[in-house]
């Protein structure tokens, strides 16, 4: 009678192990309804000095920028720190004699995250100190040449500089769920139901 007990003892223990090793693990829910939404701030921060310094900077000349805070959507991060996005400068004025300054003008294009190019919108500029216009007016009035060499200094984004924009489109997400690890259970674990059944008997 003791061998019969044991035997269906084994058949239990092993039957309830086979159900929960081969027991499916639930589907992998989402969030498909999830949007990144147009206005939403993009912090970056500019990789490259932009200058008129040397009357080098062109209108349409295209910089580097880096996303210096992540971007989160649902509590999962959606653009990480890093990811590079891209600005375009817009109008540029050297600097020039009377004192008059150089001036640049820029906007942010896009930003690039996993593999997606997400349209940004943002825009910034800069203006260098006119030399001394007061008194260039009273020296062009006494001495002509004095006013017209003195010149004003170039406009000038250091790198580094954080710059914000904002999302331009609204992008869906699919966000997906973690699940939780399968529950197991320890080969010991089972002989020790086994035997607890078999005492019982």
């Amino acid at each position: 009678m003791r061998s019969l007990y044991l035997i269906a003892g084994a058949m239990l223990a092993a039957q309830t192990s086979a159900q929960v090793a081969v027991s499916p693990l639930p589907p992998v829910a989402t969030q498909g309804n999830a949007v990144l939404r147009v206005g939403t701030e993009v912090p970056l921060r500019l990789s490259e000095e932009l200058t008129t310094k040397g009357k080098s900077l062109r209108t349409g000349h295209r910089f580097h920028l880096q996303v210096s805070e992540p971007v989160v959507v649902n509590g999962v991060t959606v653009i990480p720190v890093g990811s590079q996005a891209v600005g375009e400068v817009t109008d540029v004025r050297n600097k020039g004699m009377w004192g008059k300054s150089g001036k640049l003008n820029a906007r942010i294009l896009y930003v690039m995250a996993n593999g997606r190019q997400i349209r940004l919108s943002g825009a910034f500029d800069d203006k260098g100190t006119a030399g001394g216009v007061g008194a260039v007016a009273v020296s062009a009035l006494v001495f002509w040449p004095a006013g017209f060499f003195m010149t004003g200094t170039s406009a000038k984004v250091p790198a580094g500089t954080i710059i914000k924009a904002f999302v331009d489109e609204d992008v869906p997400l699919n966000i997906v769920a973690s699940n939780p690890a399968p529950m197991t259970i320890a080969p010991q674990a089972q002989r020790m139901t086994v035997q607890s059944a078999i005492g019982q008997k």
